[in-house]
């Protein structure tokens, strides 16, 4: 009964020392399962990751090329377009940003806002003008040459030389209008000047009584053969040179836009560098 007990007690103690080494076996699989599972889904979810940016590094990225500034005209303004049309389009801001000599100019969309200060000093300088051309051309009609006949009397002669001490005077005071009225020709074309240079970086549009006569480009304007701010005049020559490029009395380079008669580009120049574009049509007045 003893032997038996011990035995049974040595079996009983084995079989449990047996199915603890299995258990611990299956944790130590499981264990491993599981750790193997986890490695899988963290490379698959990393793959996932990396698949969209690797497309989409892969993908083509689709570049707008920049609008030339040329015959077609720019930012949906065409060349000889109304006024009204124009403003519709929303490339221009609503109101005018000068008025000079009967023309109607605007900015671009974002552009400069109205200078009372220099659109006031603007009309002040053409009213003058106008008032002193007026009287100059009054004074060339009045102004007739008098001569003394042969035979004249003592009395006929007097008379004459007192016409012509009063006419000395009048041709005097005519002579100073001319000379007022050049200078204020002078001051119209130098406010004409200034409003140029106030917008040769920003740009303008102007119109006049048949339209659309002069289409200044921005900074970043650029014609089709890469012409704009920035270049110099040799690279007008190499673009233009065979197509009519000159210097106009103006001091810019002129050359015909194919395709539009009577418009011309011009190229406003700082030294042997451009800095200003315009299209422009000499032909359309302002009023």
């Amino acid at each position: 009964m003893g032997k038996f007990h011990t035995r049974r007690t040595a079996a009983i103690a084995l079989t449990a020392a047996l199915m603890a080494t299995g258990a611990a076996a299956c944790s130590s699989d499981d264990k491993a399962s599981d750790d193997k599972a986890s490695e899988a889904k963290t490379a698959a979810a990393r793959t996932a990751d990396a698949a969209p940016a690797a497309t989409t590094a892969a993908a083509p990225t689709a570049t707008k090329a920049p609008e030339a500034f040329g015959a077609t005209g720019y930012r949906g303004l065409t060349p000889g377009m109304a006024k009204d049309a124009a403003l519709a389009t929303g490339a221009l801001e609503a109101a005018p940003v000068s008025l000079l000599e009967g023309c109607t100019d605007f900015a671009y969309k974002g552009g400069p806002a109205p200078d009372a200060a220099r659109m006031a000093a603007e009309a002040a300088t053409e009213a003058t003008y106008k008032d002193l051309n007026a009287k100059a051309d009054a004074a060339k009609q009045g102004s007739k040459p008098e001569t003394l006949r042969p035979n004249a009397s003592a009395k006929e002669a007097a008379e004459f030389a007192a016409r012509q001490s009063t006419g000395a005077d009048s041709a005097a005071a005519n002579a100073k209008l001319m000379a007022d009225a050049s200078m204020a020709r002078v001051e119209l074309l130098t406010a004409r000047e200034a409003k140029e240079k106030a917008f040769l970086a920003a740009g303008r549009v102007s119109f006049g009584a048949a339209g659309l006569r002069e289409l200044v480009g921005p900074a970043g304007a650029r014609t089709a053969e890469g012409v704009g701010a920035g270049s110099t005049v040799a690279d007008l020559q190499k673009a233009y040179g065979a197509k009519g490029l000159e210097l106009a009395k103006s001091g810019r380079y002129e050359v015909p836009v194919e395709g539009k008669q009577g418009w011309f580009y011009e190229f406003t120049v700082d030294g042997q560098q451009v800095n200003g574009i315009a299209l422009v049509d000499h032909s359309t007045k302002c009023a």
